[in-house]
């Protein structure tokens, strides 16, 4: 007998480290995050019954970010996002269009966007699903 799940065509994965987050709706998430950061979905495996996803792929700020859903019945519970923060280096000229996009989009702001010590612009929000992302650019 063989299994006769279709195999999904190869997405080429951008950048060095790929996050992967477990979120409670990744399907949302994904559209949340074409809204908030201008993801780009590459991939995605459809819902099952429940209306969770094993896997999303998005390309985001030239770099990839997937997602998927908890799966409490296979080991794999959903936990609240804490410990670490979503990084995107932007542009000097882009950080504010980024930022009002996100913000806009209905990201909670942490950490107002700023001139830090390090001599970057620097702020941080978090979004509806517990996740934190940072934004950082040189000063012009």
């Amino acid at each position: 007998m063989t299994d006769q799940t279709p195999v999904p065509p190869p997405v080429k994965v951008l950048g060095g480290l790929t996050p992967y987050l477990q979120v409670d709706g990744a399907i949302k998430a994904a559209e949340f995050y074409k809204k908030a950061f201008g993801a780009e979905e590459v991939f995605a495996y459809p819902p099952d019954d429940k209306g969770r996803t094993m896997h999303i792929h998005l390309y985001v700020n030239g770099s990839t970010l997937m997602l998927c859903d908890a799966y409490p019945e296979h080991g794999h519970p959903h936990q609240a996002a804490q410990g670490y923060t979503l990084q995107l280096h932007l542009g000097r000229d882009d950080i504010d269009a980024w930022w009002k996009r996100a913000v806009d989009a209905g990201c909670e702001v942490v950490t107002p966007l700023q001139v830090m010590f390090w001599g970057d612009r620097w702020g941080q929000v978090k979004d509806p699903f517990g996740v934190g992302w940072a934004m950082n650019a040189p000063v012009k």
